[in-house]
């Protein structure tokens, strides 16, 4: 299988842009990543969204975001993994150009959630869970997290207080990514203080939705050597893994299978230890999810993923640094679009861009992207070239 490498980049300011349509949105994304690559032409677009069909009432998305930004006659698919549509979209762009089947892809990673408010969003949000078994009774996917928080502080009896150091963490990076919706650090007062959501989850333990698009160009690496000037990066490993929709069904809620053995495949085929990696860049839709993906990926004991941020082993200089430009929480939550701003953000570090919030000698990161409570985890390793 060929090399793949991100050859372009782009992003838009995550937030609540009520003035711009879907295809502005990724309009812009997309132009950004096309001229980062140099001009590289690509040959399909893999686009990744969860919800446009009912809050945009927007279907065949591929045929209306290429014909914006003129880029008609290429083959183009829409995948949807709930919230882990966009790096779905980056696993099939990959895997276009790691067989052979494309020299150059575009990935492109789009949400508009403003085109509803209030409870029709959260219902639309809920189709990625059971509909029947979850979302008729009324679950929605801030109780299965707090579902979650409560059986895991009954589990293993951390403070309460201890998911609070995923939400200042968060804050505290994203003050320096332009890109980010929420500019602005928080204390653990303020986290103590927050109204609950869903008990014991509260207004800092989830990530807001917004609105968002980002963009990737994947090609060989001797194709892009002719025209990036900037540095690359290779996507050395990559896997996706789903498991059972419902948490009903799982012999252990707490278990995050799917992102166990997505970590594990991804990096074996990376010829790495997840011990490896220089960041991870996780999802943090709610801060108990951030503790069961550290414990999922073999950073932690079970019940023990709290500790590192307690330690301050997950900060910027610390042992593994997590949310490196704001994550889920501070970045804001464009749902199928995170999965793409995770990597572009992964990419930046690499590339050694990050500004303020540069990871010292960063070379190798892991990056993964759930959709729902790890009922599809997808985890792509990403090298310095």
């Amino acid at each position: 299988m060929s090399e793949v490498v991100i050859a372009g980049i782009g992003q838009i300011p995550v937030g609540e842009h009520w003035e711009l349509p879907l295809h502005t949105l990724s309009s812009r994304a997309i132009l950004a990543a096309l001229g980062d690559a140099g001009g590289l032409k690509p040959q399909a677009m893999y686009v990744g969204n969860f919800l446009a069909s009912v809050v945009s009432h927007q279907a065949n998305l591929p045929a209306q975001l290429a014909d914006h930004v003129g880029l008609t006659g290429i083959e183009g698919i829409t995948a949807e993994a709930a919230g882990a549509s966009g790096a779905a979209a980056f696993r099939l762009g990959y895997l276009a150009v790691a067989s052979g089947f494309v020299d150059v892809a575009l990935v492109v990673g789009v949400e508009k959630v403003t085109d509803v408010i209030g409870a029709d969003l959260e219902t639309a949000v809920s189709l990625g869970a059971d509909y029947d078994f979850e979302c008729v009774p009324g679950m929605n996917s801030k109780a299965a997290a707090a579902l979650l928080m409560q059986r895991y502080l009954y589990e293993y009896r951390p403070p309460r207080q201890a998911f609070g150091e995923f939400a200042v963490l968060a804050h505290a990076n994203a003050v320096h990514n332009p890109n980010a919706m929420y500019r602005r650090a928080i204390s653990a007062g303020a986290y103590e203080k927050a109204a609950m959501v869903a008990s014991p989850l509260n207004l800092y333990d989830v990530a807001p939705y917004a609105d968002g698009a980002a963009a990737v160009v994947l090609t060989r690496a001797e194709l892009a050597e002719k025209t990036v000037r900037h540095k690359l990066v290779r996507v050395s490993g990559s896997s996706s893994v789903i498991d059972t929709l419902a948490l009903h069904d799982r012999s252990d809620p707490l278990a995050f299978q799917a992102a166990a053995y997505s970590v594990e495949r991804a990096c074996r085929k990376a010829g790495i230890l997840p011990q490896d990696v220089d960041l991870f860049e996780l999802t943090d839709a709610f801060s108990v999810y951030a503790a069961l993906s550290l414990e999922a990926a073999g950073f932690a004991k079970r019940g023990e993923g709290w500790k590192l941020a307690q330690e301050g082993a997950l900060s910027l200089n610390g042992k593994l640094p997590i949310l490196t430009m704001g994550g889920f929480k501070g970045r804001g939550n464009p749902l199928a679009a995170s999965g793409v701003y995770q990597i572009v953000e992964a990419a930046l570090q690499l590339r050694g861009e990050a500004g303020a919030n540069q990871v010292a000698q960063a070379r190798r990161a892991l990056v993964q992207t759930l959709g729902g409570p790890a009922s599809t985890a997808i985890t792509h390793v990403l090298e310095a070239l």
